[in-house]
């Protein structure tokens, strides 16, 4: 199930962020950044489908808009975070 929810989000997130970038090769080196990241959610024992596609999105988004990934996985950490709070409440 780890890797399916992996392959899932990634997947998921880099197709709408092709849509928006329409200039981005399919093997743009953003989408195996993307992929180290998700993974290493699971590796700390987030495989939750949803949290997972948040977190991929939010990545992407700012590692565009920030440009270095430890920023981009500081804010993509914060989204999962409200994400996960907010179905706890």
């Amino acid at each position: 199930m780890t890797s399916n929810a992996v392959e899932g989000a990634c997947a998921f997130a880099w197709r709408n962020y092709l849509l928006l970038h329409s200039g981005v090769s399919e093997n743009d080196e953003r989408r195996a950044a993307l992929y180290r990241y998700i993974s290493s959610l699971c590796d700390t024992g987030e495989y939750d489908f949803g949290p997972l596609q948040i977190a991929a999105v939010a990545y992407l988004k700012k590692l565009d808009e920030l440009h270095e990934d430890r920023d981009a996985r500081r804010a993509a950490d914060h989204a999962l975070a409200t994400c996960l709070e907010s179905r706890g409440a």
